[in-house]
């Protein structure tokens, strides 16, 4: 049995989710998001729960068993309290300016970088601090994961951007005579 999907997803008020046999939408006070429903499995809905449960034991629906879950979950999660994650741009002569879809990056090359996010996601800047917020969690990873992309961090000065949880591991220099 799945560790994961076999825990009870509890549905808080003002959310509701309505399972067709192709999609699970979910409604809540922060917007929409519509889940594929996988095909070896099942989700029913009862007393403020929703319990993902797969038909057979055959290798798929094992798979699709906590997937099922993880994915109906973050949905749920994000309809009501939304997904969020902060980049820092650490550099001299590195800045951001920006908001909303749009921002610009000047990150050492010779031409500054816009940065347009997709429908969805909303970046802010303040100083040197991005945020990405969203509410589908996918959506905000994939649009994080892309900014960070146009300078990763280097190991020698720290210069690029991370993540505000992420530990650049710093490397020594060459060692002088």
């Amino acid at each position: 049995m799945s560790r994961i999907g076999k825990l009870p997803i509890q549905i808080p008020s003002g959310v509701t989710i309505t399972i067709d046999n192709d999609s699970i939408t979910v409604v809540g006070p922060k917007g929409q998001l519509v889940v594929p429903h996988l095909s070896d499995v099942t989700v029913a809905q009862a007393d403020g729960f929703a319990v993902v449960t797969r038909k057979d034991d055959q290798r798929i629906a094992k798979a699709q068993h906590g997937l099922q879950r993880a994915l109906l979950n973050n949905a749920v999660e994000g309809v009501t309290k939304a997904f969020s994650k902060k980049l820092e741009i650490n550099g001299v002569g590195f800045r951001v300016n920006g908001g909303g879809q749009k921002i610009e990056m000047l990150l050492g090359f010779s031409h500054p970088v816009l940065y347009e996010a997709q429908e969805g996601v909303t970046l802010t800047v303040e100083k040197m601090t991005i945020t990405v917020a969203g509410i589908d969690k996918q959506a905000v990873g994939q649009v994080a994961a892309e900014i960070r992309a146009l300078k990763k961090p280097e190991p020698y000065k720290g210069k690029g951007i991370k993540y505000s949880d992420e530990v650049v591991l710093r490397k020594a220099g060459k060692a002088g005579k």
